[in-house]
């Protein structure tokens, strides 16, 4: 059984995955009104992702005896001013995404709650990788700058993204 404390943190969490799939919706149509299909593509495997993850803290709650309580979602920015901007902002909120792990992993710690502990710990690896990812990209779009044949190639790269762990809801 979660405590109240554990179940308020993985509640807020779950409200904050939810809004970053919400915010990669608006990247992606942001890319594809500027004519980017393989970067709206790649920003929309980021929604499946980011709802996954949310699916995985929703039923680890339910698991646990605990009451989903799902809250308002804030409208994400619309607009930027290039794709390295937007880029730029997805690895910011990973990074901040990650912070909300590392405190969820302290409020689990705390409350000696090591079965939610365990499960965060895919979670923990999970923004290693989501970290990198970005990252990666931000760096290609430091390379490519204003070069519009750069972009044009690595939007084509971009559009190959598939995903490497296939969501588990739906199923």
């Amino acid at each position: 059984m979660l405590t109240e404390k554990m179940e308020n943190a993985l509640n807020a969490h779950i409200n904050a995955e939810l809004y970053s799939a919400y915010m990669y919706y608006a990247m992606s149509a942001h890319f594809a009104a500027e004519g980017l299909p393989g970067c709206s593509h790649w920003m929309n495997l980021q929604v499946v992702e980011e709802l996954d993850h949310a699916h995985r803290f929703i039923d680890y709650v339910n698991e646990r005896g605990g009451r989903v309580k799902l809250a308002a979602i804030d409208a994400p920015q619309l607009e930027w001013e290039s794709p390295l901007a937007v880029f730029s902002n997805a690895l910011a909120h990973e990074q901040h995404v990650t912070s909300l792990i590392n405190t969820l992993v302290d409020v689990a710690i705390a409350e000696s709650d090591h079965a939610t502990n365990n499960f965060l710990q895919w979670f923990v690896g999970e923004q290693v990788e989501e970290e990198a990812s970005a990252g990666e990209i931000v760096d290609k779009m430091e390379l490519v700058a204003d070069d519009k044949g750069g972009l044009f190639f690595l939007d084509q790269e971009l559009g190959k993204r598939a995903l490497t762990n296939p969501p588990t809801f739906g199923a």
